[in-house]
């Protein structure tokens, strides 16, 4: 019904011009018939009435053409901005309270004591705990959810097949499990709102697909393994992302700051590619299908903020345009981007100051050392916050090579 609104709300106004265009010669026609004028049989007017006829053909088979596209356009165009996601695997445990019937249980050494939770299998910092002034923290953040398996052959091998969770293009696989933490994986780039997401299926043992496919939701894409770092058969796993790109420009940057660690997949890079709560979306979408990602994305608590000078080569509000604040008219010295914990960028707003190097603006307030609490971006405490070395880093990505 969508679709159907904007195609008549777009094409009113065609639709009357070209009957206004053809009226006075349908009224010259009826004035014929009503006064009894007898028919033109020379060959002059003979001629002219078929030339008249043609070209009203012509004309109304290309409005069908022309009404016919707009109808395909905005048909897509509106399927492309519903975000309509199908679990990847046939585990649908999470719809049922998920808990360690969805989720991949993790290997946990604590003072000794060992332990396999399987909350390390969901998104966010889960990982890595340590002992504060203000209790239990976990340092260690991880960036998607791991699925666990559902089948398993005689030896113990995972059966478990792994599908695209939505519409999409493949973008990148990697098939060497030695060149990422991954392990073998494959990036759909899915296009909603305007913008492009890329959804990461991880630690595969097969990949059916290759780059430039076009893929289907719920298409077979892959099978699932234990391939990457720390995995075993035992723990047989998807791990599953859904992010946004940070830079096109990552190669350049990557190879700048981190020359002697080879990057074998290119822009698909894990650092490249910031990772939102997909599990928490799964479950907003059963609430309201029609939700779409800045919406989703608009109660996420912001963390901290990062000033950014003025540059031409930032790119995440062209990548992102929903992530500018509404008043963005007026020439400002540089950019403020505010992140959630997790270091996903939620929102990007002019700034009267003036920097010359990504500078920390804002961090909510604790008491706990902020190295803890990010992903090594912010170290300190309460007003000695800073951003790390490798935060500098990060931030220049945005606007690199400036």
């Amino acid at each position: 019904m969508r679709a159907a609104t904007a195609f008549d709300s777009k094409n009113s106004a065609f639709i009357t011009a070209l009957d206004r265009h053809f009226a006075p010669e349908r009224q010259r026609w009826k004035n014929q018939q009503c006064n009894g004028e007898p028919a033109r049989h020379s060959s002059r007017s003979l001629h002219r009435d078929a030339l008249f006829l043609n070209r009203r053909r012509m004309k109304i088979r290309f409005a069908t053409a022309f009404l016919v596209f707009q109808f395909v356009r905005f048909t897509m165009a509106a399927q492309n901005q519903i975000v309509d996601l199908v679990l990847p695997t046939d585990n649908d445990a999470l719809f049922s309270g998920g808990g360690p019937a969805f989720y991949q249980y993790i290997e946990r050494n604590y003072k000794g004591a060992k332990s396999t939770p399987w909350e390390g299998g969901q998104y966010g910092f889960v990982r890595d705990p340590i002992e504060t002034s203000a209790g239990i923290v976990y340092t260690r953040f991880h960036e998607g959810i791991d699925i666990r398996a559902l089948r398993r052959d005689a030896r113990g091998e995972p059966l478990d097949e792994v599908r695209a969770i939505a519409d999409g293009k493949v973008v990148h696989t990697n098939p060497v499990p030695g060149y990422s933490n991954y392990g073998k994986y494959v990036v759909i780039e899915h296009r909603w709102d305007d913008s492009n997401y890329y959804s990461l299926y991880g630690h595969l043992s097969s990949i059916a697909v290759q780059p430039g496919n076009a893929v289907k939701r719920g298409q077979t894409i892959a099978a699932m393994g234990y391939t990457g770092a720390g995995l075993n058969q035992a723990r047989a796993h998807l791990h599953l992302e859904l992010n946004v790109m940070l830079s096109h420009r990552f190669e350049a940057w990557y190879d700048a700051f981190f020359k002697n660690d080879p990057n074998h997949n290119g822009i698909y890079n894990g650092m490249n590619l910031a990772g939102l709560d997909i599990a928490r979306l799964y479950l907003a979408l059963r609430k309201n299908p029609s939700l779409s990602i800045p919406q989703f994305l608009s109660d996420e608590e912001i963390f901290y903020k990062v000033t950014l000078p003025k540059s031409r080569h930032f790119e995440l509000p062209r990548l992102y345009p929903w992530m500018l604040a509404a008043d963005v008219r007026h020439e400002k010295s540089s950019w403020e981007v505010s992140f959630a914990r997790s270091g996903l960028p939620l929102k990007i707003e002019p700034s009267d100051k003036h920097v010359t190097q990504p500078e920390l603006g804002y961090v909510k307030k604790s008491s706990i050392d902020y190295s803890y609490l990010t992903r090594d971006e912010i170290s300190g405490r309460g007003g000695n916050a800073h951003l790390t070395n490798y935060g500098k880093q990060l931030m220049r990505l945005f606007i690199y090579p400036d």
